[in-house]
């Protein structure tokens, strides 16, 4: 029995790369960047092994054209979400690195985690609060 392709959110192996997870979709809600705001963030090394595909489809003719990034970003987008890290844009970029032996790649990373307010958590009741003794004047003292 040869191998199977990966089902959603478990591990694809190339070679002796390990992307963290395969998926069909995003997770998270659209943040509705554009090329030029994309081009704001710097791109930093992140390791392959971290990052979850988005997209579990190539086409294989982006993979091996040697223009695939001439129109587009040099670099694979990526969003941080809930501490996880997806590869949204860029599996073709990332999966070239693969084939090339590096476990590393330069990738822009937009975090959503600090970008999402934290909620705050319910504050009691002023009636809840129990009454604290008054603060002695310190004039009279």
């Amino acid at each position: 029995m040869g191998p199977s392709a990966p089902r959603t959110g478990q591990r694809a192996e190339v070679g002796s790369l390990i992307f963290k997870a395969v998926r069909d979709g995003r997770p998270y809600p659209d943040h509705g960047l554009s090329t030029r705001d994309w081009a704001m963030i710097p791109p930093r090394q992140v390791r392959m092994d971290t990052l979850t595909t988005t997209k579990k489809e190539l086409a294989l003719d982006a993979l091996l054209a040697d223009d695939s990034t001439f129109y587009g970003d040099l670099f694979p987008h990526a969003v941080q979400w809930h501490g996880e890290l997806y590869l949204e844009d860029g599996l073709h970029r990332a999966l070239r690195a693969a084939l090339q032996q590096r476990n590393v790649i330069h990738v822009r990373v937009l975090d959503l985690d600090a970008l999402t307010p934290v909620q705050a958590p319910a504050h009691p009741a002023t009636a809840s609060i129990p009454a604290q003794p008054p603060v002695p004047n310190p004039r009279r003292l």
